[in-house]
């Protein structure tokens, strides 16, 4: 997982790569709570992630959650096996995701 916070720290990006599984889902959480305090845009690049399970799509929906309270957060250059994942999963309607 790729961090990239702006100086005021009001903007985040982070870039997944491989899977988001039940091992990787709970260090994001982990990395997460301590990243998303006053961001206001968070971005998540998922052009190089293949995978998300059950876990990882929970801290997504916690991210979602946090982020909108003051903010907005969005998903970019998701995959098609990803993207079959939120279809059928309705996150489709849960996220803000961009192609």
């Amino acid at each position: 997982m790729q961090f990239e916070k702006n100086e005021d720290g009001t903007v985040l990006r982070l870039t997944l790569d491989k899977k988001l599984s039940a091992v990787t889902a709970e260090q994001l959480e982990k990395e997460l709570e301590e990243k998303l305090a006053g961001v206001k845009d968070f971005t998540i690049d998922m052009a190089k992630l293949v995978y998300v399970s059950s876990a990882g799509l929970r801290v997504l929906l916690k991210a979602q959650k946090k982020v909108s309270e003051n903010g907005t957060m969005r998903v970019i250059n998701a995959v098609p096996e990803v993207m079959r994942i939120f279809e059928t999963t309705g996150f489709t309607d849960i996220l803000n995701i961009e192609k």
